[in-house]
């Protein structure tokens, strides 16, 4: 049986209809690019395949909350994922787990890429970010790279958490202009 090929809005129609198809179709053409998400903040790959369950669970389940004039899908994805992410590092037992975890598991995740995975560096995004000015550069390395919340970056870097919010803001519109 041949894929189905969908466009953005045919897509997320058909999952807000929990079209199963639909679904199979998101987790075969994101699941790379989450994974590598996912790695990004957790290394471990047990773990790291725990959450990209979890992030395809909390799609099938909050996929009407998903609204198309606040973005892309893959943005809201993306953001989902990191979001669950995050929350798995602050979880006491991944905590306690990971500073006895064998540094084996940290270079098998390493060797067992795929190279032609879509991943934030292979991209070249971390190097747009770079090429920004400094005060953009460094909140958006902070927040994205990083995982800092907008009140933590605020605190860190002693800025209004308003003037946080404009740079973030500013950056993105300067990194659309240079990737499309």
């Amino acid at each position: 049986m041949q894929q189905p090929h969908y466009t953005e809005a045919e897509l997320v129609a058909a999952l807000k209809r929990y079209d199963n198809v639909a679904y199979q179709y998101l987790y075969l053409n994101y699941r790379s690019a989450i994974y590598n998400n996912i790695l990004q903040i957790i290394p471990a790959t047990e773990t790291a395949n725990d959450v990209l369950q979890d992030v395809f669970v909390q799609v099938w389940k909050n996929i009407e909350k998903y609204d198309t004039s606040k973005g892309r899908l893959f943005t809201w994805l993306l953001k989902l994922t990191r979001n669950m992410a995050i929350n798995q590092t602050r979880i006491k037992n991944f905590k306690v787990h990971s500073q006895n975890e064998d540094i084996t598991n940290y270079v098998t995740s390493i060797e067992n890429k795929n190279p032609d995975e879509t991943a934030v560096h292979h991209i070249g995004l971390r190097q747009q970010v770079h090429k920004l000015r400094a005060e953009y550069k460094d909140v958006v390395e902070l927040a994205y790279f990083q995982g800092f919340k907008q009140d933590e970056i605020a605190q860190l870097l002693q800025l209004p958490l308003g003037t946080v919010k404009t740079r973030l803001r500013n950056a993105i519109i300067e990194l659309r202009k240079e990737l499309v």
